[in-house]
Formats: C-alpha cells, structure tokens, sequence
C-alpha cells in the first residue's frame, strides 16, 4: 500500500465548489510509495502552469498525507 499522498480540494467559496459544477465536497487524492516522490508531484503540482495567463492561479489546496 502506497503511504505518501497529497489531497487536492478547492479553496472555500471556490465558483467551482457550487452544487452544479464539482461540489461543495469535492476532493481527490494522489498516492506514492516514497515521500520523496510525493514531495516532487507535490512541487510540480504547484508550480504556475504555462499555458494559464501569468495573473492566473490554479484554484486548488494541497495537502501531504501520511499513512
């Protein structure tokens, strides 16, 4: 079982939390097998994405998990 994860939610009062888009619950998950690697996804996940105009953020919460 993979023991290193990060859990991604919306921020609160996120537009995308409303009821007819993902919702007020909305969350997901990535596992791995080390911290190590975790930690990698976890900075490449929050790094700025180029193609998302430079005063654009991605809306999104990440947090590390451990099992």
């Amino acid at each position: 079982m993979k023991r290193f994860g990060i859990r991604v939610t919306l921020p609160a009062g996120d537009p995308m939390g409303a009821a007819h888009l993902l919702g007020e619950g909305w969350e997901y998950f990535r596992w791995y097998d080390t911290a190590a690697a975790r930690d990698e996804a976890l900075a490449d996940m929050a790094r700025h994405l180029s193609y998302y105009r430079p005063a654009d953020r991605a809306s999104q919460v990440l947090e590390k998990l451990d099992r």
